[in-house]
């Protein structure tokens, strides 16, 4: 029987995916920029935002010359928004500490903002063809099946066994074609529902497959309830414009516009006095909504309040008329919520 490493490589050339619009070159920034997209987020998602993305930053110093707001609306709806953030910083990393060529060696882009160690590795041998182990989410289960790798990826110890599975499969040629053929393999054929073992190249020694449990490896992260939170998100209205804020660079939604918030028990008038030193002529509830995050689910308890004036300027502030508020760099829940008021 042919190694693990060859049989997937055979298999990514005659199956795998060839034509995705970062594969078109061996450019390490579409490659860089697809890996920090495809992060936690299905291809058909990124597909789009990436065409978006290249077309107004063709290059990187393109990108690392834009400004974050205008970052941050190209990413605006694709989530996990530090991706954008550390991206921008990273290109303007690699204009002050390499001259602007995009390192090839994975420990110098593993020093990069947000790249860890396995998009490190991705990138460097997808781009450079430096010999490395991945381990995004698609290979730890193929490797966890495959080795027959007990526990949650996500703890310390089964995630270093599954490193090591990961370095001693590597291949000394074709490192191209078996990075991109274990993530194809996982995405495609061995699926966390329904793989399809029979189509599989490594299956005839797989643990999963022989021992008839795929539905038990890799095992899932262990449940715990979440944790709700509700909020009042407060559309302040004055002559047909609204009132966005910035949000602090750290935390949820670090540095994109969004709504003023309340407690979700606290009067929004009285918010508009003690917060803006302005009166409210009006208020109405709109309908609710939630939004899940991986450590909480949020509801949502929009207001319309009309103002009797708007306050002074800010720099983090703007008001805008809800239409052209759609195209500010605005979180997911926040551009529903005004797409809704919008249409109403």
């Amino acid at each position: 029987m042919k190694s693990f490493a060859s049989r997937i490589v055979d298999w990514q050339q005659r199956h795998g995916r060839h034509a995705l619009p970062w594969q078109s070159s061996r450019d390490p920034y579409r490659i860089w920029l697809s890996e920090i997209m495809l992060q936690q987020t299905q291809v058909a998602t990124v597909i789009p935002y990436f065409e978006r993305f290249v077309a107004r930053f063709p290059d990187l110093p393109a990108l690392a010359a834009a400004h974050e707001d205008e970052v941050l609306a190209l990413w605006s709806g694709l989530g996990y928004y530090s991706r954008a953030r550390n991206l921008h910083a990273a290109a303007r990393a690699v204009l002050a500490r390499h001259g602007g060529a995009f390192p090839a060696d994975a420990d110098a882009i593993a020093r990069l903002p947000g790249i860890g160690r396995s998009t490190a590795a991705a990138i460097a041998a997808l781009a450079f063809g430096r010999r490395g182990a991945i381990l995004d989410g698609n290979v730890r289960r193929v490797l966890a099946r495959h080795g027959g790798v007990e526990g949650w990826p996500g703890d310390r110890k089964v995630e270093a066994a599954l490193w090591q599975l990961a370095e001693a499969r590597l291949p000394d040629l074709a490192i191209e074609a078996y990075t991109q053929g274990m993530m194809d393999l996982g995405a495609l054929v061995c699926t966390r529902g329904r793989p399809r073992c029979g189509a599989c190249p490594v299956g005839a020694d797989c643990v999963a497959h022989i021992q008839d449990r795929t539905a038990e490896l890799p095992a899932p992260r262990p449940k715990k309830a979440l944790p709700e939170r509700a909020v009042q998100m407060l559309l302040l209205l004055d002559r047909g414009e609204l009132m966005l804020e910035k949000r602090p660079s750290r935390g949820i939604w670090g540095g994109l516009w969004s709504l003023p918030e309340a407690p979700a028990g606290d009067d929004p008038a009285a918010l508009c006095l003690q917060r803006f030193g302005l009166i409210a002529q009006s208020q109405q509830p709109l309908p609710p909504l939630s939004h899940g995050f991986t450590h909480f689910r949020l509801h949502i308890r929009p207001v319309r309040v009309e103002l009797a004036a708007r306050p002074a300027e800010a720099a983090d502030r703007l008001w805008l008329a809800p239409a052209a508020a759609l195209d500010a760099a605005l979180p997911a829940p926040v551009r529903k919520l005004l797409a809704a008021f919008e249409a109403a």
